[in-house]
């Protein structure tokens, strides 16, 4: 499998949260926060429901492109 590269511009789409079900909301965007040593490893930093930044496997999430509008209101809502 072609591993997927993240940035700190990109966002995702959570997949699966069978081990976390109550740090991750199914189907909810979440932005990825810069960590290449984490992208390095195959994790991703995303900031979770309780408002602080933990490291998820990538593959719990798709990368997604949502419109500029999405990714101000994302954005503005994570600071």
């Amino acid at each position: 499998m072609e591993k997927v590269k993240y940035s700190s511009e990109e966002f995702v789409i959570c997949i699966n949260n069978e081990a976390y079900p109550a740090s991750l909301e199914l189907h909810k965007i979440y932005r990825v926060l810069p960590d290449k040593k984490a992208e390095d490893d195959g994790d991703l930093r995303i900031v979770d429901e309780s408002g602080e930044d933990y490291l998820y496997h990538s593959s719990y999430f798709v990368p997604i492109q949502p419109p500029q509008l999405v990714k101000d209101s994302i954005r503005k809502a994570s600071k």
